[in-house]
């Protein structure tokens, strides 16, 4: 991450803010991050799990701070960016990465699992926009990183709610970059495959609707081979510095995202075939 934008004092540590920081992908941003000699906010409603975060990365010679941060409180939100820029004088990355899932048919959500997926994934990424641009703007650089999801680019089943919140974080992030070149800010959007991380046990704020084994469900995730969140996050920080507008990890998913571009019917059955396999490892895996 050596590539410095237009007018970027080159000499002051570099800073990022993440949110999400404390578990999973966020985790993994905030230790690389650290890692590549960048001053990190570990941000995060879970405010202990982030502290252990952040000793951590002290003790192995990185700078990290904690705050707590609900991403649905846009005050929140830009007193964390206002008190990192107060303290350092600069924004240089803001990652957009909490987020939530809600595991069920459509026909199974509840109007509080649409309203709590949009809240945090959605909601949370647009006012982590209204906090941290107008910073990037004055300054003339900056790196806006949105959390999105393979789900945000193709078609799935039993994640409805989480699949149209990715797909907007997708489109806010491609029209966001074409504004924000013009000054002198980057911005592109992170389309993970199969991460290992808590999302898939719903994490401490989503919640899995189906009446299922989660054991026997964790041990047929791990065949599919999810990708470990630090090798994700190195993928994705090299990316970054390149100044990618979507970046996909691991790689070999950027097919099914070609396949939906080329040919959407065919992309269409394909995801139906998984859609059925996926119901039938519930069926076998379910519990009265």
């Amino acid at each position: 991450m050596s590539s410095e934008h237009r007018d970027r004092p080159p000499t002051a540590q570099r800073t990022a803010i993440v949110t999400g920081g404390a578990s999973g992908i966020g985790r993994a941003f905030c230790e690389e991050l650290a890692r590549r000699g960048v001053r990190v906010v570990v941000a995060d409603r879970q405010r202990d799990l982030a502290e252990t975060v952040a000793r951590g990365i002290r003790a192995a010679g990185g700078h990290a701070t904690v705050a707590e941060l609900d991403v649905r409180d846009v005050e929140q939100f830009k007193r964390v960016v206002g008190d990192l820029v107060a303290d350092t004088g600069r924004l240089d990355y803001l990652f957009n990465n909490a987020g939530i899932a809600v595991s069920a048919e459509m026909k199974d959500h509840a109007p509080a699992d649409w309203d709590d997926v949009f809240d945090v994934n959605i909601r949370g990424v647009a006012y982590g926009i209204v906090a941290a641009y107008p910073v990037m703007i004055r300054q003339g650089f900056g790196h806006i990183v949105n959390t999105a999801s393979m789900a945000g680019l193709v078609g799935g089943g039993h994640l409805g709610a989480y699949t149209a919140s990715k797909h907007a974080v997708v489109g806010l992030s491609r029209a966001l970059r074409l504004e924000a070149k013009s000054y002198g800010v980057r911005v592109s959007v992170v389309c993970p495959g199969l991460i290992r991380t808590p999302i898939m046990d719903g994490g401490r704020f989503g919640r899995i609707k189906l009446k299922t084994d989660m054991s026997r469900m964790r041990a047929e995730y791990e065949r599919l081979r999810p990708m470990a969140p630090e090798t994700l996050a190195s993928r994705v920080l090299d990316a970054v510095e390149r100044n990618r507008a979507i970046i996909i990890a691991p790689g070999w998913w950027k097919l099914l995202w070609y396949l939906e571009r080329l040919s959407p019917a065919l992309s269409e059955r394909v995801a139906h075939v998984a859609y059925q396999r996926a119901r039938r490892m519930i069926e076998a895996a379910r519990v009265d």
